[in-house]
C-alpha cells in the first residue's frame, strides 16, 4: 500500500484581481486564474488558496513521470509592486495552473475537502525533484 502526504506549498501570492470564482461553495470554484506574485523563495509548487501552480518545468516533469490525477491549465501571471521592491529577479519562470482531480489513495495527485493538497510517495518524489524547499510535508493518516 503506498503511502499518501499532504502538501502545503509555499505562498508567493494571490488570486489577482482578474481571477473568476464562484465564492458560493467551499472550497471556491476558480474558472480562470489570476496569480499575483508579491514574493518568491523559489519553489516549483506553490498555492493560494483554493489554488495550486507549477512551473512548466515541474508540470513537464510530472507529465513524463506519469503520475495520475491532475490536469494543467493556462493561468495569467503578474507581479505586484512589493515584488519588484523585494525580489530582483529579471524574470520569473512560466507557470501553470495545476488541478489536482484524482481520488484520494487512488491517484498521485487529489484534494481534501478543505482543499489541501494530498500526493503520493511517487509525486512527492517528483516534487522533491524539482525543489519544494519551503513547503510543509505531513503523512496522510491511514484510515
Amino acid at each position: 500500500m503506498m503511502d499518501y502526504y499532504i502538501v502545503e506549498p509555499e505562498v508567493a501570492g494571490g488570486l489577482g484581481r482578474r481571477t473568476k470564482l464562484d465564492r458560493s461553495v467551499h472550497p471556491p470554484i476558480v474558472h480562470s486564474l489570476h496569480y499575483e506574485f508579491e514574493g518568491w523563495l523559489g519553489d516549483a509548487l506553490l498555492e493560494t488558496f483554493p489554488v495550486f501552480i507549477v512551473t512548466e518545468v515541474a508540470a513537464e516533469t510530472i507529465l513524463a513521470a506519469r503520475l495520475t490525477g491532475v490536469e494543467f491549465s493556462d493561468l495569467e501571471v503578474t507581479k505586484s509592486e512589493q515584488f519588484d521592491d523585494l525580489c530582483h529577479l529579471n524574470r520569473l519562470p512560466n507557470f501553470v495552473w495545476l488541478k489536482p482531480s484524482g481520488v484520494i489513495r487512488n491517484d498521485d495527485f487529489s484534494c481534501a475537502n478543505d482543499g489541501r493538497l494530498i500526493v503520493s510517495e511517487r509525486a512527492l518524489q517528483v516534487l522533491k525533484k524539482v525543489g519544494i524547499d519551503h513547503a510543509s510535508v505531513e503523512p496522510l493518516e491511514k484510515k
